[in-house]
């Protein structure tokens, strides 16, 4: 088509006798790149309108298309333009750099629905994890994962084709690879283990972005902020970046804390030995409070009991469950917990007790430094009262 076109333009011109036949070439390929550049500037305000009037509409995935083609059509229409002008420069020039035309078109398509797809890929991600277009968003873990395997996939098709249409075989290449996939595999064996504990992340999920997580065998903790395909960043909750092979998560037991659904208070409160007659009372009105309390979940295990005889205390064992999995909150709720507690301690007259020692005396031991007999009874009857009072 071209080149009968510009056949017709030079039997006119010549039968004119108009120019020669580097004028000729030089006008007809500004001519075409400005009417390159004006088609794609049409086409971009075209798709831009197109895009105005789709975002009025529910379909989410019509504004996805027209987002990811506007960029690669424009492309497309330069691809078209430029190759059209290299053909007439290669009808005018013998230079051997022209005949690769076909070649570049070939790849400049491949490459232009690549980005296409690419676009289409990324619009798609965003939204399956938007709360704001989807009723139930999908887990950006499992999502951010089916999106790098799919740019893999694009893009490694597309370099295949691309080495096809430069003139390479595929089935060598595919063979070259299986061969140096060996030797690959023994040199990069520890990026491959990353690489292979990365895709155990993506499909066990035993966490996700965002998820606190803790591990006893290893110095982990802290928030996930990335999962890569070597690396997992982790922000420690002193605010540093912690960067953990995705290898160590196949051979070392991991906590998750941000999946649990209640938190624990359990605490051992002791009183008096002078107040154990007011212990059931004290246990009874301390399990009444936690199951009325309305950020305790009385469904949970709530145990409140008498635990033991200590060496200057009764114990009493507190076990229960918030209702909340927040940090800040949950240390609000248990401080409140505890301050009734020991309200209610006080209203029936005890005391929480603390580490005391008694001595008793002997009678007829005189205190050092008293010289009167009954002064001296007088004061080991006060130190005697006072200690047994601070059992």
């Amino acid at each position: 088509m071209i080149e009968q076109g510009l056949g017709l333009l030079n039997r006119w011109i010549d039968s004119w006798g108009l120019l020669s036949g580097g004028w000729r070439a030089g006008i007809i390929i500004f001519a075409l790149v400005c009417a390159t550049a004006t088609v794609a500037y049409i086409a971009s305000r075209v798709v831009v309108a197109l895009e105005k009037r789709f975002e009025a509409t529910r379909n989410l995935w019509d504004d996805t298309l027209l987002h990811a083609a506007r960029r690669p059509l424009v492309a497309f229409v330069w691809l078209q333009g430029i190759y059209w002008a290299a053909e007439v420069a290669h009808h005018f020039s013998d230079a051997e750099i022209f005949s690769v035309n076909d070649t570049l078109l070939q790849v400049g398509f491949v490459w232009v629905i690549v980005w296409t797809v690419l676009g289409l890929i990324k619009g798609a991600e965003a939204i399956f994890t938007s709360p704001l277009k989807m009723k139930k968003p999908m887990d950006y873990t499992t999502v951010n994962a089916v999106s790098k395997l799919s740019r893999a996939v694009v893009i490694i098709t597309a370099v295949l084709i691309m080495l096809q249409s430069l003139g390479y075989s595929i089935s060598g290449v595919l063979a070259f690879g299986g061969v140096g996939g060996i030797a690959v595999g023994f040199a990069a064996k520890d990026l491959l283990a990353n690489f292979f504990g990365g895709f155990i992340i993506h499909l066990d999920r035993p966490f996700k972005v965002g998820d606190w997580i803790r591990s006893p065998d290893r110095n982990i903790e802290g928030t996930v902020e990335h999962i890569g395909w070597r690396l997992t960043t982790i922000r420690t909750f002193d605010k540093r970046p912690l960067y953990v092979p995705n290898a160590a998560f196949t051979t070392i037991a991991v906590e998750n804390p941000s999946r649990m659904s209640n938190r624990r208070i359990s605490e051992t409160v002791g009183i008096r030995y002078a107040d154990v007659s007011q212990m059931a009372t004290i246990v009874a009105d301390i399990r009444s409070m936690l199951e009325n309390h309305d950020e305790i979940d009385s469904k949970q295990t709530l145990i409140v009991n008498f635990l033991a005889f200590n060496a200057s205390s009764l114990d009493i064992m507190i076990y229960t469950f918030t209702k909340t999995t927040e940090w800040v909150k949950f240390h609000e709720i248990k401080q409140d917990v505890l301050l009734k507690i020991s309200q209610i301690i006080e209203d029936h007259g005890a005391e929480v007790a603390f580490p005391t020692r008694t001595l008793h005396l002997p009678d007829g031991i005189q205190l050092a430094g008293r010289s009167d007999e009954p002064a001296a009874e007088s004061t080991t009857e006060s130190t005697t009262e006072s200690g047994d009072q601070d059992k």
